[in-house]
């Protein structure tokens, strides 16, 4: 599978991923493993582990598919999730801080998009012909790994 069909498939994934997990906290009777993984309320916080985990979980597969070929593989997938993630709350702050609420329909439009950007971020780092060094890719997947400790800790932080 090349590239571009795999981010394609991991974007798809990514929706459809993030969609169920708003709702698998209540699905399986408040569960705290689950709450892990899932929002546990509306904070925006909660909502971002909705593109965090499945952008993660698709990058951790998609080394096995295509990652292994190319160097820069953790720097992409890092890069467009930390994107997606700062994307996500300087759209949602700016446009209720400027609103003075938040609707629905455009937090749906965010997280679409979020996906989208990240995805396609990590496509184009993935095709280019920038290198990743060693260290690059140990610090990539720190700083991934960082931010599953943080989603975790910060649940029954909030919680």
């Amino acid at each position: 599978m090349n590239i571009k069909k795999w981010q394609i498939f991991a974007s798809i994934f990514c929706l459809i991923l993030g969609t169920i997990l708003h709702f698998t906290y209540e699905w399986f009777n408040y569960n705290v493993i689950v709450g892990l993984f899932s929002t546990i309320n509306e904070s925006v916080w909660e909502h971002l582990k909705l593109l965090f985990y499945p952008m993660f979980f698709i990058s951790i597969i998609g080394y096995f598919k295509i990652g292994r070929k190319l160097c820069n593989y953790w720097y992409a997938q890092m890069y467009g999730i930390v994107f997606a993630l700062i994307f996500v709350v300087v759209f949602f702050y700016t446009y209720t801080g400027i609103i003075g609420t938040n609707f629905f329909i455009i937090d749906i439009f965010t997280f679409v998009f979020a996906v989208l950007i990240g995805e396609y971020i990590s496509y184009k780092i993935m095709n280019s012909e920038e290198q990743s060094t060693k260290a690059t890719k140990i610090m990539s997947i720190i700083i991934l790994v960082v931010l599953t400790i943080y989603f975790v800790l910060f649940t029954f932080v909030t919680a």
